[in-house]
């Protein structure tokens, strides 16, 4: 769940409790304005402190869990490294990559491209299903990743 999402939540819950904005702020130690733009969805951040309070206050759970494991990491990491080229890495070639730390043929600027720009969730989505099919420890795939990123010099920070 979002922080705009959660805003949803709290005006609707706010409303069932009769309580104003103003009031609820002044409840939970916020400004008005502060609960205005969460209700409206337009605030930022929030730090989870005042959040958990503000959610306590009004009966509400803050919790975190695991997304369900996705089968298709590689399969989207693969499609997304490839997007700029005319010849397509495999999920197969990913996970096989990712677990013997062999750099397929011709495939380099893909892997560069999983490293620069692939967005970081189906990075992580990705070490997870090949990990797992492999039993090949996560850590060594990380490991193999930022071995790849310093080679390639990659610009990503996270790498570093």
């Amino acid at each position: 769940m979002n922080l705009r999402e959660m805003g949803l939540l709290v005006r609707e819950r706010r409303v069932s409790l009769g309580l104003s904005q103003e009031r609820l702020a002044k409840l939970a130690g916020l400004s008005r304005a502060t609960v205005v733009q969460l209700e409206a969805g337009t605030l930022v951040e929030l730090g989870v402190t005042k959040l958990a309070g503000l959610m306590d206050l009004l009966g509400l759970q803050l919790s975190a869990s695991k997304h369900a494991a996705s089968r298709r990491g590689l399969l989207m990491a693969s499609r997304n490294a490839s997007v700029s080229y005319k010849t397509k890495l495999g999920a197969g070639q990913l996970a096989k990559a990712l677990t013997t730390g062999e750099l397929p043929a011709g495939l380099m600027p893909h892997l560069a491209s999983l490293l620069d720009e692939t967005p970081l969730p189906l990075v992580v989505a990705a070490v997870e299903e090949a990990a797992a099919q492999s039993r090949v420890p996560a850590k060594r795939i990380w490991q193999q990743l930022v071995r790849w990123a310093r080679e390639f010099a990659s610009p990503r920070r996270v790498w570093a």
